[in-house]
């Protein structure tokens, strides 16, 4: 079993910066791949950055490509999500999540384990 929380998530300017946190229990999270997604209203949640359970192997979508960087912390249990050059666009409750299968790291259903999400909201 693992517990996730996100926090860092606020209201930025276009072309600011933020860090999110996703802290997680569980002396396992190590042998854990995780990701982080995003939900804006009215839309599906999409995938944005995973890592896999050394960190060796990263995912990013398309979209936030040399923008936002995920990275991991095993002793601290700890993911990150690096964004910069923010957009409007990138406005959405960001999930943090974990799971077992680096096959599936770009999809939800991929994951058994999510948190509450923590809101980004960029303005123009």
């Amino acid at each position: 079993q693992v517990h996730l929380v996100e926090s860092g998530g606020e209201l930025v300017q276009a072309g600011g910066s933020l860090r999110l946190s996703c802290a997680a229990s569980g002396r396992t999270f190590g042998i854990f791949v995780t990701g982080w997604f995003r939900q804006a209203p009215g839309k599906e949640r999409e995938f944005v950055a995973a890592t896999s359970s050394s960190g060796v192997s990263i995912y990013y979508a398309d979209s936030v490509k040399g923008r936002f960087t995920i990275s991991r912390d095993n002793d601290k249990n700890t993911v990150y999500l690096q964004m910069i050059s923010l957009k409007p666009d990138d406005t959405a409750v960001y999930y943090c999540a974990a799971g077992r299968a680096l096959t599936y790291a770009t999809y939800a259903a991929g994951y058994n384990y999510w948190g509450q999400g923590t809101q980004v909201t960029v303005s123009s």
